[in-house]
């Protein structure tokens, strides 16, 4: 007997007294710890993405072009990965070859690509992560797997939310979702923190209002 029939057949067995009528408990779940202000919540994450190791930058819509060109140039990024629906202005001035996301690009081509930009599906404050769902100024997951330098835009307040419960409300369950929380590390091999094992070494996240 595998482990989930024998978990399945102990859920049987609970519910086996369970008359067929009886209505189920509907309990009420907490969707955010205590309750914040939206600059609370923005600086909520801003802390939790820095203690995370993330680069948080801010900016306004305006400087944002400025700033992402600022960002490539200091990292030495003579090339970054486009997804397709990036707004164009916000890498006006940029001095990198434009790298476009394309169902044939392989990850030996993106290994060799500097840094990538993207945009934000939402931002979870309580935890300092960001989703990415795959849409069009995000691009394909692999994107930002293999490159070795992120830089993920979020929209300050309207893509910030407080908890997990409420970012999952906000997700279309049939997109593929990627979670990030700080660069990529583990600490397998005797608790030694190892970064960029799994994705990007460098994480760069830009709050912009306005």
């Amino acid at each position: 007997m595998s482990s989930r029939e024998r978990v399945l057949g102990r859920v049987r067995r609970a519910l086996a007294d369970v008359p067929p009528d009886e209505e189920p408990i509907a309990r009420d779940y907490l969707r955010e710890h205590g309750r914040r202000s939206t600059e609370e919540t923005v600086e909520l994450l801003a802390e939790n993405l820095a203690d995370y190791r993330a680069i948080v930058h801010r900016c306004t819509d305006g400087q944002l072009p400025e700033l992402l060109k600022r960002l490539l140039a200091a990292h030495g990024s003579g090339s970054v990965v486009v997804p397709p629906a990036l707004p164009a202005y916000w890498l006006e001035g940029v001095d990198a070859t434009r790298v476009q996301d394309r169902a044939a690009i392989t990850p030996r081509e993106l290994d060799r690509v500097d840094s990538v930009v993207t945009g934000c599906a939402v931002a979870v404050a309580e935890t300092g992560t960001i989703v990415l769902d795959g849409s069009p100024d995000q691009g394909r997951r692999r994107i930002t797997l293999v490159p070795d330098h992120h830089v993920c835009v979020v929209r300050v307040p309207d893509q910030v939310v407080s908890s997990v419960p409420q970012a999952l409300a906000r997700l279309d369950p049939t997109r593929p979702s990627t979670w990030i929380s700080g660069p990529s590390a583990t600490s397998d091999i005797e608790l030694d923190r190892v970064e960029g094992v799994h994705g990007p070494r460098t994480l760069e996240v830009v709050l912009v209002e306005g």
